[in-house]
């Protein structure tokens, strides 16, 4: 029996696997969380350079650095990263957190991208059982977990994740596979357009910046794979977790309120919980 046919007919099974593909996925979303924004800060160097006819500084000749070189070593004493010691969740419960050399701490952070992307694999596994909604849906939810922490740790949200995979919702949605293209098209161009109307409209009133053209180009991501149907859900429901989460910093946390708070997370969450319930949540809402 081929494996496809094996998967689809047992859906425990399928579970299963795609838990464990999401584990290890998350292993090495933590390396293009890690890598990706320093990869491009050297390539905005080169081009600076280059564009200003400056030679070379010795400061800035690096090995090779990309998703795949040099190996994953420890920050404190260099030690090269084991096979055996880089097993999703496992090695970190086995090595109690700390660097097998030299014992220096290793952040939560990298256990819990893998187990969160382990989770929410395996969760639309069961949601959207074997099928190429599946397929999809598992790319988009890798691609928003590696913008939300990057927005997180830089306030930045790459185009090299953000442009492929707003290509890649048109383009799936040309088959019809979340919604019909003509409402995927119009999602791209309203969603990067509300956005743009709302930061241009804050600019005028308030002469500051409040939000990236990142956060534009995210919503149209969202558009392009959800329809312009679910972006007011998307909107709202972004705008509330942000403003619930703002008045926590500032009240709990005593954040500076002049610190901008990124916005591409809670328009990741946003987004995927219109992937899975948008449609119940606007026919209940339309019901009531």
């Amino acid at each position: 029996m081929p494996i496809t046919s094996y998967l689809q007919m047992h859906a425990d099974v399928l579970i299963t696997f795609m838990s464990i593909l999401g584990l290890i996925i998350g292993s090495f979303l933590n390396v293009v969380i890690y890598r990706l924004p320093i990869m491009m800060e050297r390539e905005w160097r080169t081009q600076c350079r280059d564009l200003l006819n400056l030679p070379d500084q010795h400061e800035e000749i690096h090995e090779p650095f990309n998703l795949f070189t040099p190996r994953s070593r420890c920050p404190q004493c260099n030690h090269n990263i084991s096979a055996m010691e880089n097993i999703p969740v496992i090695s970190y419960l086995l090595l109690k957190g700390k660097c097998r050399v030299c014992n220096s701490p290793i952040s939560i952070r990298y256990p819990l991208v893998e187990a969160v992307c382990g989770l929410l694999t395996a969760y639309i596994a069961w949601h959207f059982g074997y099928s190429i909604q599946m397929f999809f849906a598992v790319l988009l939810t890798w691609a928003l977990i590696c913008l939300c922490m990057i927005d997180i740790d830089r306030q930045l949200l790459p185009d090299d994740i953000t442009l492929p995979f707003l290509w890649l919702g048109i383009a799936c949605n040309m088959f019809g596979v979340f919604t019909d293209i003509y409402s995927s098209l119009a999602g791209v161009m309203l969603g990067y357009g509300s956005l743009w109307l709302i930061y241009i409209a804050f600019k005028l009133i308030t002469g500051k910046e409040g939000m990236g053209y990142g956060d534009f180009k995210l919503l149209a991501l969202l558009g392009g794979w959800l329809g312009w149907q679910m972006l007011p859900l998307v909107i709202l429901f972004s705008s509330m977790l942000g403003a619930v989460i703002g008045i926590y910093l500032i009240i709990f946390r005593k954040h500076d309120k002049n610190i901008p708070v990124p916005f591409g997370p809670f328009l990741a969450i946003s987004g995927w919980v219109a992937l899975i319930w948008g449609r119940e949540i606007i026919t209940a809402y339309l019901n009531w």
